[in-house]
């Protein structure tokens, strides 16, 4: 065989090659425009049969696969409740199951029951009138993941651009066509019980750490070097009187008797240094009297001398 020909045949299923991934990409949808509206979502109240799992949603294939093998006839959801870009994998909470009913038709009983047995929980979600929704066609079994790496996307855009509240996000396999919601009202009535439950008990858990940081610092301050030091500076005030409850009344009294005190005192005071000065002089008069006697008696006595 020559080499034209066997050049020419590597081309040719080259060319197959191509075009058969290209056929492929067009079937899936992959290449599908995305068209994103707000209003009244297409899928109205629903009540679905699910599981509530916390990890990666990679992970959520596995439930898929369990719910569809329970009854495969019944479309499949999912509920989302973290942006995977805002929150760690092993952190994302969602629920994957099947749906038993849809608007004011009632499960069937046994169903129910069977999806029960195999562990699943039963809850209905209410018909909301705004949502943020849009579609990917369902062709194949690497829809939903070709339709998750599209969509999610342009949803997270759409609702960051116009500031919307939208969430959780809902996937929702019906037909040949994947239908994808966000809320905009009424967002907590699609929370699945254990969801509330964990939120609870991580709040718990952070306010309980919290509690325990700040009682371990306020011992570390306590403890430190600065603060004994300056407790040690302080005066040691034990023995003085402490009233936290004084009467102004009775305060002002007090200050009263107080200066009254003073000036009972100062008048004493004054009296006694008085006194003190009336002795010292009569004491000098005396003397002066005595010196006086005496130079008389000195006088009369020269006079009888002569």
């Amino acid at each position: 065989m020559s080499d034209f020909v066997i050049l020419t045949l590597i081309l040719f299923l080259v060319i197959c090659l191509i075009l058969t991934v290209a056929g492929f990409l067009f079937y899936s949808g992959l290449l599908s425009e995305i068209v994103i509206r707000t209003g009244s979502p297409p899928v109205k109240k629903l009540t679905i049969a699910y599981k509530f799992k916390k990890g990666s949603y990679k992970d959520s294939g596995t439930v898929f696969t369990e719910s569809c093998s329970i009854c495969p006839k019944l479309c499949s959801v999912g509920v989302y409740y973290d942006d995977p870009n805002q929150t760690q994998a092993d952190c994302c909470r969602y629920a994957v199951g099947s749906i038993l009913s849809e608007c004011e038709e009632k499960p069937d009983e046994e169903l129910q029951r069977l999806y029960e047995k195999f562990g699943f929980r039963v809850i209905s979600f209410p018909e909301v009138s705004c949502a943020v929704s849009t579609s990917f066609p369902n062709r194949c079994p690497l829809s939903p993941i070709c339709g998750a790496y599209r969509v999610y996307p342009e949803l997270s855009a759409y609702i960051t651009e116009r500031r919307l509240s939208a969430y959780p996000f809902l996937e929702i396999c019906k037909g040949d066509v994947i239908h994808y919601m966000c809320p905009v009202e009424d967002q907590k009535s699609f929370f699945v019980p254990e969801l509330i439950e964990n939120q609870e008990k991580e709040n718990a858990e952070d306010e309980k750490d919290n509690d325990v940081t700040e009682t371990g610092e306020s011992r570390e301050i306590q403890n430190s070097p600065l603060m004994q030091e300056a407790c040690a500076e302080i005066p040691d005030m034990a023995g003085a009187p402490i009233s936290l409850h004084q009467n102004p009344e009775q305060d002002e009294g007090d200050a009263q008797s107080e200066e009254g005190n003073q000036g009972t005192k100062g008048s004493s005071e004054s009296v006694d240094s008085g006194s003190s000065f009336e002795e010292l002089d009569m004491d000098m008069e005396e003397e002066a009297k005595e010196k006086k006697d005496g130079k008389k008696d000195d006088v009369e006595d020269n006079e009888e001398k002569a």
